[in-house]
């Protein structure tokens, strides 16, 4: 009892059956398993409880989708010289191309976010491919710079929700216990994006750089066919079905503080629900509360008082990650002696690197020490555990960037860059999967706010990245750029990071809990 009272004063709640999950990421775990959570209902038409294969593919799917969210992106980095050249650019103004974007990636999930609450998951990522088609239709079509450069943003804004109504459906068809590997998978679809995009582009670009964006628009039609032919409905009335199912066998409704107003309704006519409703669907999810079609925004902002999301977030948005993209558009100027298809190939070092990560060092590894811990401290699964890998992270990351950087200043052999590469992009993902985890795992019943404020401030360090890159290479060299980037990675980021692993839980019990839950925790 001494035990469970002092893990409560370091603001550690202590597990429950009747409450699985408090919010600030700690579940219940029994001697040999844990405790499912979300808790799924004894009904054909729960996501939870679909088959592996119908799981796996929709997962697919929406890893497709994200995909592109960062292709889009790079895909036209090695077609900067003809960009240039037809639309009359410098240097700086093309790099201009790949931000704009990556602000419509920014913006768009406070667009779209509260709209796949109201009227589900399935139309609005339907909705939105078909947006990002258009717009790809418009960028191959665009015959002026600004006309380019309207049609990319849209690009950009039609992706968007694969970040956050992605992570919505992932959290909607797996257990939280899977979904360190599912998250994981996850974030390595938006990494590949943004490395094999200029690898194809640049072969691409042999035809003409229009044929990079007609390329994008047969890739978001063969996704938008297998949104409509295999993705359903997966936003479910969870906290309803289930006050139905408990009162079915005369019991009390589970999770009452969250079920406020449900026992009313119990022993109404199930409502219908994910492969019931409409084939395209536009009106609002029946059984569940619904947000203000602005709520996006406001729980954006609201965010910022719950401090350990916005100091993980920022300080990886700000601190490491937009590290990537300033590697990735100084490629062709790093490179200039090689071809647009040599650049290309060139990628496959950090190809490599993020699947290496990936596969071994990532998502699984991260559910493995999690588990480990929790064993370990009682059967309390903290977020924080999430944040071991933070480290060997940004070790990589750091000493991928000083050793790019050196290579190209002093003209090492290309292959000390592919090494240097890797061991960048290895460390980006494993941070990257790193972030996305600990933020969902420390708030779960508010993912979809979440994933908004990650995706947003991830996609406008994107955004920022371009502007500066080429006026500091310019004035420092890539040695002492990238060095610079490099040590702050390392000197920044991680005593950031190890004060959150340290101060985390009693961080977010000071903090409080949201009062708002996602749409299937409330009615």
């Amino acid at each position: 009892m001494d035990e469970i009272e002092s893990k409560k004063e370091a603001g550690v709640s202590t597990p429950t059956k009747d409450a699985p999950d408090s919010g600030h990421g700690e579940v219940f775990l029994s001697d040999t398993d844990i405790l499912r959570h979300p808790q799924a209902v004894d009904d054909a038409l729960d996501p939870l409880n679909w088959s592996s294969f119908q799981k796996h593919t929709i997962l697919a799917i929406v890893m497709s989708l994200y995909f592109m969210f960062t292709y889009i992106t790079t895909t036209t980095v090695p077609s900067f010289p003809e960009l240039q050249e037809q639309y009359g650019l410098s240097a700086e103004e093309v790099n201009w191309t790949v931000a704009v974007p990556a602000l419509g990636l920014a913006l768009g999930p406070l667009f779209w976010s509260s709209f796949a609450d109201i009227i589900g998951r399935r139309v609005i990522f339907i909705s939105g491919t078909v947006v990002a088609l258009a717009a790809s239709i418009g960028a191959a079509l665009a015959p002026t710079y600004n006309g380019y450069m309207a049609a990319r943003f849209f690009q950009g804004f039609g992706v968007s929700p694969a970040a956050t109504v992605g992570l919505a459906i992932i959290n909607d068809i797996f257990f939280e216990h899977q979904r360190g590997q599912k998250m994981g998978l996850w974030v390595l679809a938006i990494d590949l994006g943004l490395l094999v995009g200029p690898l194809i582009g640049g072969f691409i670009g042999l035809v003409s750089h229009q044929w990079i964006q007609w390329l994008c628009v047969i890739l978001f039609g063969a996704i938008l066919a297998a949104e409509i032919a295999f993705l359903p409905e997966t936003l479910y009335p969870r906290n309803y079905m289930l006050a139905q199912q408990e009162a079915r066998k005369g019991a009390i409704p589970i999770d009452d503080e969250k079920a406020t107003g449900v026992a009313g309704e119990v022993g109404t006519a199930d409502s219908p629900r994910t492969k019931e409703l409409a084939f395209v669907n536009v009106k609002t999810m029946p059984s569940i509360k619904h947000p203000r079609p602005w709520a996006s925004l406001l729980r954006f902002l609201m965010m910022f008082k719950f401090f350990a999301i916005p100091i993980i977030t920022m300080v990886f948005c700000y601190g490491w990650y937009w590290w990537i993209l300033a590697v990735i558009t100084m490629f062709p100027v790093a490179y200039a002696q090689y071809s647009p298809q040599i650049q290309g190939l060139l990628f496959l070092g950090m190809i490599i690197g993020t699947l290496i990560s990936e596969l071994f060092f990532s998502g699984a590894l991260s559910d493995k020490i999690v588990l480990r811990d929790a064993k370990a401290n009682n059967g309390i699964r903290t977020a924080e555990s999430r944040l071991w890998l933070a480290y060997p992270a940004a070790l990589l990351t750091s000493v991928g960037l000083i050793v790019w950087g050196i290579s190209i200043d002093r003209e090492y052999h290309w292959m000390v860059g592919q090494v240097a590469t890797a061991l960048f992009a290895a460390g980006v993902q494993m941070g990257n999967t790193v972030t996305t985890s600990y933020i969902v795992d420390c708030y779960s019943l508010q993912a979809m706010s979440i994933v908004t404020f990650y995706s947003v401030h991830l996609n406008l360090s994107a955004f920022i990245s371009p502007f500066f890159i080429v006026p500091w290479v310019d004035a420092s060299g890539f040695a002492w750029t990238f060095a610079g980037q490099g040590i702050i990675v390392f000197f920044f980021c991680v005593p950031v990071f190890a004060l959150v692993h340290i101060f985390g839980a009693r961080i977010r019990n000071r903090s409080g809990i949201p009062n708002w839950v996602d749409p299937e925790h409330d009615t």
